[in-house]
């Protein structure tokens, strides 16, 4: 295993164009790394830099102890799994998952002895003299990790693995990867646009915009103190509502209602300012008649008309429209165009317990939690909240975490 580190990377195509700008990024020995983002980020060419199917055009990558950034692809001991899986269709599972220790020239014995322990660790004992086109796209996938996992890399290196299989697979497979990372305890990258993957696999995750580098962190940091309008967009699902509020003292007048301050450092970031974003999270609202009364008082209650609802079963959504400046709402627009989506529309998507009786087309009453609400520069997209109290507390969460999960590598599975 291998710690990866990255300074100031930069790659510049033919035209000038950074795709990625002036990365730095330190990925730890045994670490879950994501790198995340919407199409065009720079993600996957930064894989392929790690890896060196792509030249740098400055700063340094460094794989341990090494400087890479001139060593050819198979001198650097990385395994990559693919988007499309890349298996040889004349060739057994026996021989795909082979085929690295064959091109190394292992030895008959070694190479079978090692075949078979990845297949069993994949499931796919089942499945060694079949060909790939009689396999499921999960056991594609499954045999792709094989033949990464048989060489016995520095590190993992995975670029969209899960994204041409159906949702419910990609669930399952999700599981597994996540298992078999732990399991193994290998340095692991992985590229993704889907923030579900991002925010269940990770140990941190890394947002890029544009082939800049947004922000690193555990994925509940990155969910409860985004450093900016953009990242507060990406993470979560449904994302974040944006509000435009005119700032009246220690209140936020909202087109869903008024919000009294009374988080002091909410208050005072707020203060001097004419218009501010509000971000709120779908999880912070709940239906009014089923909240208590001590619990209402620590929010604000507004009335409004319910456009559409959805009910999912173990819970429901409800859409909210509102009125916004037109300034405001194009800045909504052009964020929402770079997140791939239509999601930051002038309406706020609320998040109801499914036994609510809330009715589309009808006024309701909404309880909003605002101790969870963030205040973002309109002009920067800069969070004017974010407590880096509570980020240095997540920090710490975060490496118990690692180190139960080290200690877990370090005893091995239960027998």
């Amino acid at each position: 295993m291998a710690a990866i580190t990255m300074s100031n990377i930069v790659k510049r195509y033919g035209d000038g164009f950074p795709a990625v700008n002036d990365v730095s990024l330190d990925v730890r020995d045994g670490e879950f790394m994501i790198l995340v983002g919407p199409s065009g980020c720079g993600k996957s060419t930064l894989l392929r830099m790690i890896v060196g199917l792509e030249d740098i055009t400055s700063g340094e990558m460094r794989i341990g102890e090494r400087v890479v950034n001139t060593v050819a692809p198979r001198r650097r001991n990385l395994s990559m799994v693919f988007q499309n899986y890349a298996l040889y269709p004349h060739l057994t599972v026996f021989e795909n998952i082979a085929f690295p220790l064959r091109l190394a020239k292992r030895p008959d014995d070694e190479v079978r002895r090692r075949v078979t322990d990845t297949a069993g660790l994949l499931e796919l004992t089942d499945h060694l003299e079949r060909k790939p086109a009689n396999l499921s796209g999960g056991q594609r996938q499954r045999v792709a990790m094989g033949r990464a996992i048989v060489r016995q890399a520095d590190a993992f290196l995975f670029d969209e693995p899960l994204s041409n299989l159906d949702a419910k697979l990609r669930g399952q497979m999700r599981t597994e990867i996540a298992r078999l990372q732990r399991r193994l305890g290998v340095t692991t990258v992985y590229v993704t646009h889907d923030q579900t993957e991002a925010m269940t696999l990770g140990d941190r995750v890394a947002v890029l915009r544009k082939g800049v580098l947004q922000q690193v962190g555990s994925p509940r940091e990155l969910y409860e103190q985004p450093e900016n309008l953009f990242v507060a967009g990406f993470i979560g699902s449904p994302s974040m509502n944006f509000l435009p509020a005119s700032v009246e003292g220690t209140v936020l007048a909202t087109p869903l209602g008024r919000f009294e301050l009374r988080d002091e450092r909410k208050a005072a970031a707020a203060a001097g300012r004419r218009v501010v974003l509000v971000g709120l999270r779908p999880e912070s609202f709940e239906d009014a008649a089923l909240v208590g009364a001590a619990k209402r008082e620590r929010g604000a209650v507004v009335r409004v008309r319910v456009d559409v609802t959805e009910w999912l079963g173990n819970e429901q959504y409800a859409y909210v429209p509102y009125e916004a400046p037109e300034d405001l709402t194009a800045r909504l627009r052009e964020l929402s165009r770079e997140l791939d989506g239509d999601q930051m529309r002038t309406q706020a998507v609320v998040a109801l317990d499914a036994s609510s009786p809330i009715v589309a087309g009808e006024e309701a009453e909404l309880w909003i939690d605002t101790a969870g609400l963030h205040i973002f520069d309109p002009a920067t997209g800069a969070n004017l909240t974010r407590d880096e109290e509570r980020v240095a507390e997540l920090g710490r969460h975060s490496e118990r975490v690692r180190a139960a999960k080290r200690e877990a590598q370090r005893v091995g599975p239960p027998s």
